[in-house]
C-alpha cells in the first residue's frame, strides 16, 4: 500500500519480506548465487522422504513460519522413522510443507546489518552458546528455548557479544552475511542467522528482514544487543535505520 501511495518507509519491500519468510525459496536463491546454506529438500507428505538423498542427522521445520514456531527438540532427527513423524506433524499441524535440512554441527551466530549498498555495516557478531542448555535439549534456539526457558525474569545465558572469533573466521562470517543481505535485496536493516558446518564454513540458516528489537537490555533481543556492543543506544539505532531509509529515498 505504501509503495502504491508512494509513501517512503523503512525496511525491505514486500517481495523481499515474502521471499525471506519462505525458507525454501530463500535457500534456492542462496544456492543459485553460491552462498553456503545446508543441503535441503521440501516434503508435502511423508512418502516423499522414502528415498531421501540427505545425510543424517537432519533438521525439520515448517517452511513458512517465524519466531521459532514449530521448531522443537524433536525436529532433530537421526533416522527415517523420526523424520516421517516430524514431516507428518508439520504438514498436519501447520498445513504447509516441511523443510528438511542436513544438520549443521558447528557454532551458531546471528549477524545484525545496518545500512544499504557499500554503506551496509555489520554490527558486532552475536554467538549463541548452548553449553548451559538443560539436559535433553538439542543445540538449537527452539520454540521451547525462546519462549519457555528464556524469559525476562530468568534469561538464558546463551548469547555472547562480541563473539570470540579469529580474524579469518570473523571476516568469512561477515562476508557471507553481507552477500546474503545484498542478494535477497534487503534494505536498511536485517538480522541474519549463520551456523558453521563440520568444515568450519559459515552457512546461512535464514534471513530476518524485520528483526526483533525488544528495548529492555534484560531481554535477549539480538539486534539491540549487537548495537549496544557497538556503542549505539536504542534510540540511536532506530534513528540510524530511519536515516538509512531516508538516504535511500534521497530525502537527505
Amino acid at each position: 500500500m505504501l509503495d502504491m501511495l508512494q509513501i517512503p518507509y523503512t525496511g525491505s519491500d514486500p517481495l523481499t519480506l515474502a521471499t525471506c519468510l519462505d525458507k525454501a525459496r530463500t535457500k534456492e536463491i542462496l544456492f543459485y548465487h553460491n552462498i553456503p546454506t545446508a543441503p535441503f529438500l521440501i516434503a508435502n507428505e511423508i512418502n516423499q522422504v522414502n528415498n531421501i538423498n540427505l545425510t543424517f542427522p537432519l533438521f525439520v521445520k515448517p517452511v513458512w513460519e517465524g519466531s521459532s514456531k514449530g521448531i522443537f527438540t524433536s525436529c532433530f532427527v537421526r533416522n527415517i522413522k523420526e523424520l516421517k513423524v516430524q514431516v507428518d506433524r508439520i504438514v498436519t499441524e501447520y498445513s504447509q510443507p516441511a523443510l528438511i535440512e542436513e544438520f549443521l554441527s558447528g557454532r551458531e551466530f546471528t549477524i545484525a546489518i545496518l545500512g544499504n549498498g557499500d554503506d551496509a555495516e555489520v554490527l558486532p557478531i552475536v554467538e549463541i552458546n548452548y553449553n548451559d542448555f538443560p539436559e535433553g535439549f538439542i543445540p538449537v534456539y527452539s520454540y521451547e528455548a525462546k519462549w519457555i526457558l528464556d524469559t525476562k525474569e530468568n534469561p538464558l545465558d546463551v548469547f555472547s557479544c562480541p563473539a570470540k572469533l579469529s580474524h579469518d573466521i570473523e571476516t568469512k562470517i561477515k562476508q557471507v552475511a553481507l552477500n546474503a543481505y545484498k542478494t535477497l535485496r534487503c534494505r536498511d536493516w536485517s538480522r541474519i542467522d549463520v551456523r558453521m558446518n563440520a568444515d568450519n564454513v559459515p552457512n546461512i540458516i535464514e534471513i530476518n528482514p524485520l528483526p526483533g528489537i525488544l528495548p529492555d537490555p534484560k531481554e535477549n533481543s539480538c539486534y539491540p544487543k549487537a548495537a549496544r556492543t557497538a556503542g549505539i543506544s536504542y534510540d540511536e539505532m532506530l534513528n540510524r535505520v530511519l536515516f538509512a531509509a531516508a538516504r535511500r529515498h534521497n530525502l537527505i
